[in-house]
């Protein structure tokens, strides 16, 4: 009998994935990378390959209050999502190698743990079809497609 893959839930919120977004350059279509840096409070966009440079401020103002507007890095720039592919009538997407490798994780476990939920985790808000066995081996494939994308 083969060993089934475990999953243990780490609790993780989308939001653990919002300060490094792989992304699609605008200026060459290559992998560029959309990052906050909260201590400067700016959302800054480059791409190693064409050396595309774009920075913006993370605050906006509501109400006459000047607020730090947490978002992924991607959204400050309304930039492309590198890790995305079609799935039926929806899109599998991941921010970065991390997150990816989480939804893997969780995929492919036969045997799926979840201690001290808090109700905001990632896996909780992720579309049914991420959770359904049917699905498991065609999202595993298309991972795999994005993983060898990712390099």
């Amino acid at each position: 009998m083969s060993e089934k893959k475990r999953f243990a839930d780490q609790n993780k919120t989308i939001h653990d994935f919002y300060d490094e977004v792989w992304v699609v350059c605008p200026g060459c279509a290559q992998k560029a990378f959309a990052k906050t840096l909260r201590e400067n409070k700016t959302a800054r966009l480059y791409c190693p390959d064409c050396g595309y440079h774009k920075e913006t401020s993370m605050e906006c103002d509501i109400y006459g209050y000047t607020v730090l507007r947490i978002s992924p890095a991607h959204a400050y720039f309304r930039a492309e999502l590198w890790l995305q592919y079609p799935f039926k009538d929806h899109i599998l997407y991941a921010y970065n190698g991390s997150h990816l490798e989480y939804l893997e994780s969780y995929i492919a476990a036969d045997l799926r743990e979840h201690k001290d939920r808090t109700h905001f985790t990632l896996l909780e808000k992720l579309p049914k079809f991420y959770h359904e066995a049917k699905n498991r081996q065609a999202l595993l494939v298309i991972i795999g497609k994005l993983k060898r994308k990712e390099s």
